[in-house]
């Protein structure tokens, strides 16, 4: 097994990825709004997946937060809010803010289920900043630590009895950063004090199964390389400050944050400490040339991976998806 999470072209997979994806067997995959027209077709596809790798646990990943990051989409799907309802209505009423967050959480695990996906990447546990770029904005939980621990934590545990495993991110924070990583690279000059802010959230939750890092570079910790390519701050920071011990991947390769070609990129995010390399495209050259840089996944990433996996395992309730989504909307009423 290599330690790749990849992307595909389109709704089913062709030959080519069938014949490649066999040869490089892929840690697992994750899908984007390309990937998915409706209920039967990603339920095909994802089984698809399962067959080719012969693992029933595959972990296939989709980004579906709710507001502007929502791969599943209408009509087909319904919408979810965004990360910013529910720190409204944490404001008024933190309890209800919280369980409204698990409620909604649980929704989307359930839908994700029945399609066959496994893994959510969310939630952000980036401590939005006044002032910052709004590539995070309205996807935030808030502006405060510990209620966006809260709230994160609510997530990771909705997630679950869902049925899917939640991936906590943007490692170790995207809150403050002036510029989106998918179009540049964001240079974080807080000091190691103001920086403790986005660690919190983090190191509270560093239990999580998952993580995600952040393309940013933080000078406090590396003034050189983005957090994705920096042993210093994966070991120091994400492994040793916050103290996550739970699988790890970067961002996507694809993004202008990094320099480079593809092959450097995925070999360089490997080398810094990330157990898995996320490429999303579904771009062959690229995958190619990514798949020709790694190596065989470790034993230790392997183990983490694992871990991650099983705890969904005989974990999703029986709660009906409309009872739960009744429940956020009449919580998040109060904030309206």
């Amino acid at each position: 097994m290599t330690p790749l999470f990849l992307g595909l072209a389109g709704t089913e997979l062709s030959e080519a990825e069938r014949s490649f994806f066999a040869s490089v067997n892929p840690a697992g995959f994750i899908l984007f709004k390309r990937n998915v027209v409706d209920r039967a077709q990603t339920k095909a596809l994802t089984d698809s997946l399962r067959a080719l790798s012969g693992r029933d646990d595959v972990p296939i990943l989709i980004d579906q937060e709710g507001g502007r990051v929502a791969r599943m989409q209408p009509p087909e799907w319904p919408a979810f809010p965004t990360g910013a309802r529910f720190d409204a209505l944490y404001e008024v009423a933190p309890m209800s803010g919280i369980e409204a967050a698990r409620a909604n959480a649980q929704a989307l695990g359930l839908m994700l289920r029945e399609v066959g996906v496994n893994v959510d990447c969310l939630p952000l546990l980036d401590v939005r900043q006044p002032g910052a770029h709004d590539i995070i904005g309205d996807r935030a939980l808030g502006t405060e630590p510990l209620r966006v621990a809260a709230m994160g934590r609510a997530v990771i545990e909705g997630l679950k009895a869902g049925g899917a495993v939640g991936v906590v991110k943007h490692v170790p924070g995207h809150g403050r950063s002036m510029a989106d990583s998918h179009v540049e690279l964001p240079v974080v000059d807080a000091d190691a004090e103001a920086l403790e802010t986005d660690l919190k959230p983090f190191r509270t939750l560093n239990w999580a199964p998952m993580a995600m890092t952040a393309h940013v570079v933080f000078t406090a910790w590396d003034a050189e390389e983005c957090a994705s390519l920096s042993p210093k701050v994966i070991a120091e920071i994400i492994r040793g400050s916050i103290g996550f011990d739970g699988l790890l991947m970067s961002d996507d390769l694809g993004m202008k944050a990094l320099k480079g070609d593809f092959g450097d990129r995925a070999a360089g995010v490997l080398a810094a400490g990330c157990d898995i390399a996320l490429h999303c495209s579904g771009d062959m050259a690229e995958m190619e040339a990514v798949a020709g840089a790694v190596g065989e996944i470790t034993q230790e990433a392997q183990a983490r991976l694992d871990r991650a996996m099983a705890t969904i395992a005989g974990a999703a309730d029986d709660t009906p998806f409309e009872e739960l989504v009744a429940k956020r909307d009449a919580l998040l009423a109060y904030a309206a």
